[in-house]
């Protein structure tokens, strides 16, 4: 479980990291809770997003890619910077769960808004606060959260999250219109 009590550090990639990777890589228990330190707490806040601020589930995506680098630092090139590839390793957790969660139906469609609309209308018409923007984040059906996340606040192409998300680029951007125009719905149009 992340330790949610500690700041995170001043900046994600130590001078000193790659002899962290290196001794981790080689079975250096210490070395890798340095670098689970210094990366968990922005990787958390992406996949915390991702599930819709669901906090178990962000947690169980963070272990899974924590896991998962364990297993595979020995055969990491350095041809990207580790939170790069940490970052890969949690969105594709999330994702992984998205889908399975998904079960192979399209959650998505107009007719699961029906009840979703209105219950928009009902929160804090407080527009432009963080905590109401997570809030409506939050509440987005699966699919559009993870485009919009994805891409809005992470900068994923549309290429790149079709291919993740087995979905056409199309659909993508299908998706990421949608999920702006409900923001947009909860949050009152800024502009």
């Amino acid at each position: 479980m992340l330790d949610t009590t500690m700041p995170p550090p001043a900046a994600t990639d130590a001078p000193d990291e790659p002899a962290l990777i290196r001794a981790a890589a080689a079975g250096d228990t210490s070395a890798y809770e340095r670098l689970y330190r210094c990366h968990a707490p922005r990787l958390f806040a992406v996949l915390w997003r991702l599930c819709g601020g669901q906090q178990a589930r962000a947690e169980d995506a963070l272990q899974e890619a924590f896991l998962q680098a364990w297993k595979a630092l020995p055969g990491f090139r350095f041809e990207s910077s580790l939170a790069t590839w940490l970052h890969r390793l949690g969105v594709n957790a999330a994702l992984m769960e998205l889908r399975t969660r998904a079960g192979g139906h399209d959650h998505d469609s107009l007719d699961d808004m029906e009840g979703g609309l209105p219950e928009l209308a009902v929160h804090d018409r407080c527009a432009g606060t963080e905590r109401d923007l997570e809030r409506a984040l939050a509440m987005l059906p699966p699919r559009a959260r993870a485009v919009l996340v994805l891409h809005d606040i992470e900068g994923w192409k549309h290429h790149e999250i079709a291919e993740q998300l087995q979905m056409a680029v199309g659909s993508s951007k299908a998706q990421l219109h949608r999920a702006r125009g409900l923001l947009r719905a909860r949050l009152g149009d800024m502009t």
